[in-house]
C-alpha cells in the first residue's frame, strides 16, 4: 500500500503542476461553479414558498441534498472524467498494452493516473452547502454522526465511481461511449432532489435499478442524524458490490482485449 501511495503522489504532484500553469482557468471555473450553484438554488427554491416541503424535506434539509450532489459533481470533475474517459484513447491508440506491462495494478492507474483542479470548487462549494444547511437544519455534530456521515458519502462516492468504471470499461467492445457517460451525468442530476420528491415508480427505478437515492438522499439523511441502520447497512452493501462487481468486470473485459501489437 505504500508503494501505491507514493506513486498516487507522484501522479497528482505532476498534474497539479501541469494543470496551474493555467491559473486563469481557476477563475472560469470559480465563475462556472457560482453560475451553477445559484440555478440549482433558484430551481430548488421553486418548490417552496409558503411553508411548503418538498417530499417532507424543509428546505435546508433539502440544500443538504443538494450540496452532496454538488460534491459528488466535483469529485467527477476531478477524478472521475479525467481519468475514465482516456480508456477510450488507449483502446484506440493502442496505448493500453503499456498500461497492462505496467508493474502496477491497471485498474488502479487508469482510474487515478491524473487529478484535475478545476473540480475542486466544485466540491468545496458543496462542502459549505452542507454544512450550513445542517446547521440550519439542527443536525446534530457528535462525532458519532460526523462518522456515519462521512462512511456514507465514501459509499456513495464508490458507488458514483463505480458506475463510471463500469461505463469505461465497456470501451473495449464498444469504442464510442461518450453519449453513456453523458446520460449517466444527466440522470445523476436527479440526485439534486430529496428521492421522496419523485412518485412512487420513478423512486422505485432511483433506488433499486439506477442507486441514485444512495448516491445523495441516503449520505444527506447521514448528515442530518436521521438515517435508518437499515439504510446504512445497505448503502454500504451496495457500495461494495458496486466495487466488486467493478473489479470483475474488468478483468473479464481484458479476456476480450486484443492487444496492438498481435
Amino acid at each position: 500500500m505504500g508503494r501505491y501511495f507514493r506513486t498516487l503522489r507522484r501522479f497528482w504532484g505532476m498534474a497539479l503542476a501541469s494543470e496551474v500553469e493555467y491559473r486563469f482557468n481557476l477563475l472560469i471555473e470559480l465563475v462556472a461553479v457560482v453560475a451553477n450553484l445559484a440555478s440549482s438554488l433558484f430551481v430548488l427554491s421553486l418548490f417552496f414558498g409558503d411553508g411548503h416541503r418538498l417530499g417532507g424535506w424543509s428546505w435546508p434539509a433539502a440544500l443538504v441534498v443538494l450540496g452532496v450532489h454538488q460534491l459528488l459533481d466535483g469529485l467527477t470533475i476531478t477524478l472521475l472524467q479525467p481519468n475514465l474517459t482516456r480508456i477510450v484513447s488507449h483502446v484506440q491508440e493502442g496505448t493500453l498494452d503499456f498500461v497492462l506491462l505496467k508493474p502496477i495494478d491497471s485498474q488502479f492507474w487508469l482510474s487515478c493516473r491524473t487529478i484535475s483542479p478545476w473540480g475542486l470548487p466544485p466540491m468545496l462549494a458543496g462542502l459549505a452547502v452542507i454544512g450550513w444547511a445542517a446547521q440550519r437544519a439542527g443536525a446534530p455534530a457528535d462525532p458519532t454522526t460526523l462518522v456515519i456521515a462521512g462512511l456514507m458519502l465514501l459509499c456513495s462516492a464508490v458507488i458514483l465511481y463505480s458506475l463510471w468504471f463500469l461505463i469505461a470499461a465497456s470501451s473495449i467492445w464498444f469504442v464510442k461511449i461518450w453519449n453513456a457517460t453523458e446520460v449517466l451525468r444527466t440522470l445523476l442530476t436527479a440526485g439534486r432532489y430529496p428521492i421522496s420528491a419523485y412518485p412512487p415508480g420513478l423512486r422505485l427505478l432511483l433506488t433499486v435499478v439506477l442507486p441514485i437515492a444512495f448516491l445523495t438522499s441516503v449520505p444527506a439523511e447521514a448528515i442530518l442524524g436521521r438515517a435508518t441502520a437499515s439504510w446504512l447497512v445497505a448503502s454500504g452493501a451496495l457500495a461494495l458490490m458496486c466495487l466488486l462487481i467493478s473489479r470483475w468486470f474488468w478483468r473479464f473485459a481484458l479476456r476480450s482485449y486484443t492487444s496492438a501489437s498481435s
